[in-house]
């Protein structure tokens, strides 16, 4: 039996001339320092049967934006990065995870992937929306940092141990209409959702902010991964103690 859980991590889609899939570093060494073995997964289809299987938890990843035509959207000169292979593999993964109920921790696209496959829509391009007033990335598509307020009662308001605090932001796209099953439980100054959480699945959180990048020199960053390790372990003890006894013998063998 494994004594760390295995944390899996949706890569980007195919990129470069290399046509290589990929994940920046932070993912692993974050999900390594919260007590959790990483493991990349290449963002394709047919597979995810088998990749949850393998996997105590899940991380879907920030990256480029997702098709328009998956939320009844339209293209906008701002979009970049869309792959419609790594939208088909993320949202497919999205709803299975939550159907199994894995513990899911969303990050950047990754909240809106999760809002997109519950049927939620996103605000394509967060200047024509809610104005100029906080930015959420720098013009030359640099991360910039700005204040978040968090809903005391929420899960997420808990695990951070504050109800407002400084993020780092690197999007031009926000959630929209929240999908149901879903509520949002943080805001930056603009209105604009920074985080949504499941009503009814044990660990299912998402955050529009990058806490990967912040979390080796942020406690309250670090606790996000920290309770989805800790969430993985208590599904996977769960799911063994469901075992009938027979199969816990096996597994032991």
């Amino acid at each position: 039996m494994r004594a760390r859980p295995l944390i899996g991590i949706s890569s980007y889609g195919r990129a470069g001339k290399r046509r290589s899939f990929s994940v920046p570093c932070e993912y692993v060494d974050v999900v390594r320092l919260a007590g959790g073995v990483p493991l990349v997964l290449p963002s394709v289809e047919g597979e995810i049967p088998e990749a949850l299987d393998a996997i105590d938890a899940l991380i879907l990843s920030g990256g480029g934006d997702i098709d328009p035509t998956h939320y009844g959207g339209v293209q906008h000169r701002a979009n970049y990065g869309i792959s419609r292979e790594r939208d088909a593999f993320e949202i497919t993964l999205a709803r299975a995870a939550m159907a199994r109920e894995v513990p899911l921790l969303c990050i950047c696209r990754g909240m809106q992937v999760l809002n997109v496959a519950l049927g939620g829509d996103l605000i394509v391009h967060i200047p024509d929306h809610y104005g100029d007033d906080v930015i959420h990335r720098h013009p030359e598509r640099r991360p910039v940092e700005h204040r978040v307020r968090v809903e005391p009662a929420s899960r997420i308001a808990a695990i951070l141990d504050t109800t407002e605090l400084p993020v780092r932001s690197w999007h031009h796209q926000a959630v929209g209409r929240v999908a149901a099953g879903l509520h949002a439980v943080a805001w930056s100054e603009d209105g604009v959702t920074e985080a949504i959480e499941s009503d009814d699945h044990p660990f299912a959180i998402a955050v529009q902010w990058h806490p990967e990048t912040s979390a080796t020199v942020d406690p309250r960053q670090l606790r996000l991964f920290q309770a989805l390790v800790d969430a993985a372990r208590d599904a996977r003890g769960a799911a063994k103690a469901s075992e009938p006894p027979t199969a816990r013998s096996r597994s032991k063998a």
